[in-house]
């Protein structure tokens, strides 16, 4: 009795502890409606010479409506070539138990931003993209391992990792379980 008293306690401790608290950028409720916007999440990154990329996530509720903000920005001396953002962009998830979902990008056409400072290049394009009704359970139950993004006339396959340890900002992410851990923010 005394071993299943202290095997309670400890997974009891454990799991507490390994909550994931949700941190927002927007959380807004007043007369016009609310607003949860949870901040930038590092998904994926490159870094292979000057060329650097950055994949963020973020996940928003507007008035009950849950959608994932995409943000991709890439770096390099030399030019980057646009990438576009369509009413048929999609962003696909293959998840660890097999299932791919899908998710659709809202109707606005978006090429993105390039911003030359005295170094580098630097293209920034974001996108929202709108959770199926019945791929939303899934997406809580099983890692990521491939997100493919499908922007107007091509597609990117990013590799999704256990842990990252990120460039950026020497934090340390686990984008394979992201939508397990913060999908229950925007709820």
């Amino acid at each position: 009795m005394r071993n299943l008293t202290i095997l309670f306690l400890i997974l009891f401790t454990s799991n507490s502890f390994s909550q994931i608290e949700c941190e927002f950028d927007s959380d807004i409720n007043d007369t016009s409606g609310t607003y949860k916007n949870t901040k930038d999440y590092v998904m994926h990154e490159r870094y292979f010479g000057n060329n650097k990329a950055t994949l963020f996530f973020s996940l928003v509720n507007a008035d009950g409506l849950i959608s994932l903000n995409v943000q991709y920005i890439q770096k390099n001396s030399d030019f980057i070539s646009a990438k576009c953002l369509d009413k048929n962009s999609k962003v696909y998830v293959q998840l660890a138990n097999g299932k791919v979902i899908t998710l659709l990008g809202i109707e606005q056409e978006n090429c993105g931003n390039l911003v030359r400072n005295e170094n580098e290049n630097i293209r920034f394009i974001s996108g929202y993209f709108l959770f199926m009704k019945d791929s939303y359970e899934e997406l809580k139950k099983s890692p990521i391992e491939i997100i493919r993004i499908k922007f107007a006339g091509e597609m990117q396959d990013f590799i999704i990792k256990s842990e990252l340890i990120s460039e950026l900002d020497g934090k340390t992410y686990k984008p394979e379980n992201y939508f397990i851990n913060y999908l229950k923010c925007v709820e």
